[in-house]
């Protein structure tokens, strides 16, 4: 991991007292069943799903692997979907890439771009647009559904496929797209979800 994401992630849990004892319980829920899920079957896969699969789920997906990492956890794999496909925003990009991350386009298609996302050494993780049931990509057992947004909460309300769906919704720094306050939002948002998965695997 390089040094200016484990610093970053060094400093987050001193401000684990902004999250409310209400969604503390809530991640807590996603600890229990990632110990659970280790003791079982040695392994946990966690999908961050929200309607696009653009920006909130990739930011779980790579804040839990970066969290894991951090904690020295193995045999956690975590993935990102959405209800549609649409491209990992560029937004969400240059705010990753602000906080230390190096990120290149590896498939360079004109709508949904792969990107390879490097986080230090060979640790890498491969960020595109793809819906929950691509399961050539993403798990089709055993697995969470970790819902990033209302609306792919209240539009997926059952992913059959999933042992456990639990709800940890954000607001989309979409809004400010096009703004002077925008990548100021998308580092918000991106902290939040940092703070929240490090807090998840804390608990570990």
């Amino acid at each position: 991991m390089n040094e200016k994401i484990k610093q970053y992630c060094t400093t987050l849990p001193a401000s684990f007292e902004l999250i409310s004892m209400e969604r503390k319980k809530i991640l807590e829920q996603i600890s229990t069943y990632v110990r659970n899920e280790l003791m079982e079957n040695k392994r946990a896969n966690l999908v961050y799903v929200c309607t696009h699969n653009s920006r909130r789920s990739h930011f779980g997906q790579i804040w839990a692997q970066v969290a894991a990492e951090f904690y020295g956890l193995k045999n956690i794999n975590t993935f990102s979907a959405g209800t549609e496909r649409t491209a990992f925003h560029p937004n969400a990009i240059a705010a990753l890439k602000e906080l230390g991350f190096k990120v290149n386009a590896v498939e360079k298609e004109e709508i949904n771009p792969k990107y390879r996302l490097e986080y230090g050494g060979e640790k890498d993780i491969v960020c595109y647009s793809k819906t929950i049931d691509e399961v050539e990509i993403n798990p089709n057992e055993k697995f969470i559904a970790v819902m990033t947004c209302s609306d792919a909460e209240e539009n997926c309300p059952f992913i059959p496929q999933a042992k456990l769906k639990i709800a940890t919704t954000y607001e989309d720094p979409k809004k400010y797209d096009g703004t002077i306050i925008q990548l100021d939002k998308y580092l918000e948002r991106s902290e939040q979800i940092a703070r929240e998965c490090l807090y998840v695997f804390s608990k570990l």
